[in-house]
């Protein structure tokens, strides 16, 4: 058995265990289920699973932040489609997305491929501010590809204004689980065990 800061109190029976997480108004949860005996720990059960998810989404921004899109073209796209494609491509780059640009040729196109590459230059001169070219137009079979980066700075200052607006996480944890209750309330632990079973 592991108290709140850590410290192993040895094995105790369950009703001991459960008799000390109740005088700590605290959890008994089960950590090691498969060690031998099986290790519990007193802790805020509530709190514990709070921490979880924070860190699970933590997670999820970081690795979205590192995805790649992908945004096509055509060589004769017309105005009204290439202001909505690169709009659509400025928000991936100022979301922290790299964006593959892909100009697709078809049939006689292909003999014209400055067509493609005046429409990547112009997408690059679009969105200049916020990103930079990784990757410079190439051909590619029957498509052009063009890959931007965010620009750092550009993007750590854009990101400024949104953490000093939208900083209000008391507005997120609504959906974070809720406390369970202390061991008080409940006189038995999270995760079930079978009865006489040692920690």
């Amino acid at each position: 058995m592991v108290d709140p800061d850590g410290k192993q109190l040895g094995i105790k029976p369950l009703p001991e265990a459960l008799n000390i997480a109740r005088q700590l108004d605290l959890d008994l949860v089960e950590v090691a289920p498969n060690a031998n005996p099986p290790v519990c720990r007193v802790m805020d059960y509530g709190k514990f699973k709070f921490d979880e998810a924070q860190k699970a989404k933590e997670s999820r921004r970081k690795t979205t932040s590192t995805s790649i899109k992908e945004m096509k073209y055509r060589p004769k796209i017309g105005t009204g489609d290439f202001d909505t494609k690169t709009r659509q491509v400025t928000r991936f780059l100022s979301e922290g997305h790299k964006v593959k640009i892909t100009i697709m040729f078809r049939g006689r196109e292909m003999s014209h491929p400055e067509l493609g590459k005046k429409i990547l230059d112009h997408v690059a001169e679009q969105v200049g501010p916020l990103a930079k070219v990784e990757a410079a137009p190439k051909l590619d079979g029957r498509n052009m590809i063009m890959v931007l980066a965010p620009d750092r700075r550009a993007q750590q200052a854009a990101a400024r204004p949104a953490r000093a607006g939208g900083d209000s996480d008391g507005a997120e944890h609504p959906d974070e689980p809720a406390p369970v209750g202390s061991a008080a309330a409940s006189a038995t632990p999270p995760t079930p065990e079978p009865a006489g079973q040692e920690h």
